[in-house]
């Protein structure tokens, strides 16, 4: 074939046209015919690119990478070579890399659909959601062809979601089995937090076309999103038959196996994508989070080193370390941070993390008034990007108030599940909660679990609420429940909650704070379930709030008059359910613990009708994983010194005093009233 190769130009192109054919059939054939024309034409373009997407197709991905590279040094506005590039260093880990190659592609080449789903994908593991959805909104749009479809997801890439909304609704109503239109449509709900909306499209996409891969993976995420773990590790079992080394679908299984508690099974899936993609930095803050619930801090503080050095302005990955609230930064690392934050292009997600990170290392060094304006900082960068209405929270207690009277919850007396199992320990974060349930879960009887969604999620189901701008069926649908409907209500949160449930022990605590907004609809369908409000100085527990950077899931705690104002909408509506409910409610006050943990231990006990022992004492021996913000402080005995912390920043708490009003002027007294 050489000679012939030598003789015309027309016997190049049969021989290119020959391996083009062979790399869709037989990649190592495929390497052998682009190696020899190689060998007549050095550098000849076609060949090295077939060589190399020959190659990275084998699996010998090192050889690839060298091959394209090159390639692309050659031909730098080639837009498949770069593609293959990024294909490549997307195989080996290299993540950054991977999204500059792919970027360098589409700049070349915008309609490739399957490159902007590749792109998507890596902002995916680089952690980046905005740049993610914009990258799949893009994958959308050039994968479309109808020109309504186009329209929407023209739409779609301008953030325009309700216009994206009504053009997909409106198509499939003539045209109700277009996949395409279907998941565009699943696509708005999830950007728009409607995650249900987004299971039930997703589903039926899947139930029509069962090989569409990218709807697959979007549905895992919605699944994982909603907290049903089992079924997103199910679709993820699905993808990874297909692609068994895919990373995203490896990573978002240890998520979910750690979301259930599964904290060995999702270290394993963690040590396996990093000893294949060691380069990947949020793999190494994901796998350091497991590590951290299991107590093996070492382990956990080398992972997020890890996932600095390869990404070190990576602000997730600091806070992760000052989140440990036992670890002190060393001067070197204080000046990279402030470094990093003062960057003019600086995702926000990391300049925010970073404020958080350098108030808690400049606490710790006592420059209060620098450390303060790194919280007030990083609080300001965060509200910014959120929605909450504090007007809604004082209503939904002004509306429970309402419904939840003495002669309402008599006409029920007997009804809901009749269940001992479940203890809530509610209030707000950073209230001494995790303490409280780590005490309580040293009980032989008691096991210890996180902070569980299921009676949110109850909750908002019953509420019939679409978007924000609708109105609530919650609480008042309660009062149309009869005792049948209670009862299943219940049973439901039992079985929703079983998975958790690993050591066979008659008791459970949820810990979920959030959960006090509920209580009215726990004792309906639980009423023989043990409710315990942990309660700290209001002062105390609301800087320790303002001062966390919480994942999801607490956006009042970003700005401190409403901060303040739902500190006293919480405690408004518990001291309403201790006059309808007398003694129903178990109050243990943070300060009462540290003071005199043995009589507050006896306390707790008696009231969930469990005999003392005296193990309960030494809760800080527990193994148990812990999944808070407060994991490693309640493996060490009770100490005073953070009961008062928060006198440090008294003078620029103005605001929040202003806001919190009697409940801080009468604590604490008013935790009684």
């Amino acid at each position: 074939m050489s000679s012939e190769l030598a003789e015309t130009r027309g016997n190049l192109a049969t021989a290119l046209a020959r391996a083009r054919q062979l790399l869709a059939v037989s990649p190592r054939q495929a390497v052998e015919q682009a190696r020899e024309i190689l060998k007549i034409v050095p550098d000849q373009p076609q060949a090295s690119l077939i060589l190399g997407a020959a190659l990275r197709r084998e699996g010998d991905l090192t050889a690839a990478l060298g091959e394209l590279e090159a390639l692309t040094q050659r031909q730098p506005k080639a837009a498949q070579a770069w593609l293959e590039l990024g294909l490549v260093r997307a195989a080996l880990g290299r993540t950054k890399g991977a999204i500059a190659a792919l970027a360098e592609s589409l700049k070349l080449n915008p309609d490739r659909a399957d490159a902007w789903q590749v792109l998507s994908e890596q902002y995916g593991l680089a952690g980046n959601e905005a740049a993610q959805n914009a990258a799949t909104a893009q994958q959308i749009r050039r994968a479309t062809k109808d020109p309504v479809l186009l329209e929407a997801a023209t739409a779609l890439c301008d953030n325009k979601l309700a216009i994206a909304e009504r053009i997909l609704k409106n198509f499939l109503k003539s045209a109700p089995t277009n996949v395409a239109a279907i998941r565009m449509l699943a696509e708005v709900a999830a950007r728009l937090g409607r995650y249900g909306d987004a299971e039930i499209l997703l589903a039926r996409c899947l139930a029509l076309a069962p090989g569409f891969t990218v709807a697959r993976h979007n549905y895992a995420i919605v699944l994982h999103r909603q907290n049903k773990s089992q079924e997103a590790i199910a679709q993820v079992d699905m993808l990874l038959r297909g692609e068994p080394n895919n990373p995203a679908y490896r990573a978002l299984k240890g998520a979910a196996f750690g979301q259930i508690g599964e904290y060995a099974k999702a270290i394993e899936c963690y040590q396996d994508v990093l000893k294949q993609f060691p380069n990947q930095p949020k793999a190494w803050m994901s796998y350091g989070h497991a590590l951290k619930a299991v107590g093996r801090q070492a382990d956990c503080i080398a992972a997020y080193k890890k996932s600095i050095a390869l990404a070190p302005a990576l602000g997730e990955a600091y806070w992760s370390l000052a989140n440990l609230k036992t670890v002190r930064f060393e001067p070197q690392d204080i000046d990279a941070m402030k470094a990093f934050a003062a960057r003019e292009k600086l995702a926000d997600e990391d300049r925010y993390h970073l404020h958080f990170a350098l108030g808690k290392a400049l606490e710790d060094e006592g420059k209060f008034a620098e450390s303060f304006e790194h919280y007030a900082a990083g609080n300001a960068l965060r509200r910014k990007n959120i929605s909450y209405d504090a007007d809604e929270t004082t209503d939904h207690v002004r509306r429970s108030k309402a419904l939840f009277t003495r002669e309402f919850f008599a006409a029920r007396t007997g009804q809901g599940s009749p269940a001992t199992d479940p203890i809530f320990i509610v209030g707000l974060p950073r209230s001494g909660s995790t303490l409280i349930e780590q005490i309580m879960a040293t009980h032989s009887a008691v096991e210890g679990t996180m902070e569980l969604p299921d009676i949110i999620a109850i909750a908002r189901r019953l509420s019939g609420r679409k978007s924000r701008s609708q109105t609530s069926n919650y609480p008042e649908i309660l009062a149309n429940l009869d005792a049948d409907a209670l009862a299943k209500l219940g049973s439901e949160y039992l079985e929703r909650t079983q998975i958790q449930r690993k050591l066979g022990r008659p008791h459970f605590i949820d810990k979920m704070p959030n959960n006090f907004a509920h209580v009215g609809l726990i004792h309906l369908i639980l009423p023989k379930a043990r409710i315990i409000d942990a309660r700290r100085h209001p002062l105390g527990c609301c800087f320790s709030v303002f001062k966390q950077h919480f994942a999801r899931g607490q956006a009042f705690s970003y700005e401190q008059t409403e901060l303040g104002r739902y500190y006293a909408d919480y405690a408004d509506l518990m001291a309403h359910f201790d006059d309808v409910l007398p003694g129903r409610i178990h109050r243990v006050l943070y300060e009462d613990v540290v003071n005199d943990p043995e009589r507050e231990v006896r306390r707790l006990l008696d009231y969930c009708g469990l005999p003392f022992e005296e193990e309960c004492l030494h809760f800080y021996r527990n193994s148990r994983a812990v999944r808070t913000a407060s994991s490693e402080q309640v493996r060490q005995p009770i100490f005073r010194e953070g009961v008062d912390q928060w006198r440090h920043y008294e003078p620029w708490l103005e605001p929040l005093k202003t806001a919190l009003g009697r409940v801080l002027q009468e604590y604490p007294s008013a935790a009684w009233n």
